[in-house]
């Protein structure tokens, strides 16, 4: 079983194959078809099969992904497993400026949008997607608070 398969639009594939690389980085596992898929497989089995072979989907989210009739149902499948996102199942991530609508609203999204450091992006990406709670290692600064 990996841990992710990877849904995107192919517009994107550059920012879906740079958060493959930086997941692979830390010991994830992905199934990504930039990577993963091969000449003369059936692409529809091979999709089925990634998405039911990985505990959690990422959908690398831009207006191209919203658009395609063909990230849809992978997304869909994803979130009808786990509609309440207890599971967290399905983990968006934000690679270009748009606006959500739909059932996608209210899931918390990682948003890599204008990030502009490699070392933010990478903090952000892997805070994002680990399990439990994003409290800072350091204590925040009391400077100016009150």
């Amino acid at each position: 079983m990996k841990d992710f398969f990877f849904s995107y639009n192919s517009a994107d594939r550059q920012q879906a194959e740079w958060i493959a690389w930086q997941l692979e980085a830390v010991g994830y596992t992905v199934i990504i078809q930039a990577w993963d898929f091969g000449a003369g497989e059936n692409f529809v089995l091979a999709m089925h099969k990634a998405a039911t072979e990985a505990e959690r989907t990422i959908a690398v989210l831009s207006p191209d992904y919203l658009k395609s009739q063909f990230t849809a149902p992978e997304w869909a499948a994803a979130f009808v497993q786990d509609p309440t996102g207890e599971k967290r199942l399905l983990i968006p991530i934000r690679v270009r400026p748009l606006d959500l609508t739909g059932l996608l609203t209210p899931i918390v999204y990682i948003d890599l949008v204008g990030i502009t450091e490699k070392q933010e992006a990478q903090n952000r990406l892997l805070n994002g997607v680990k399990d439990g709670r994003n409290k800072p290692d350091t204590e925040p600064d009391f400077k100016n608070l009150f």
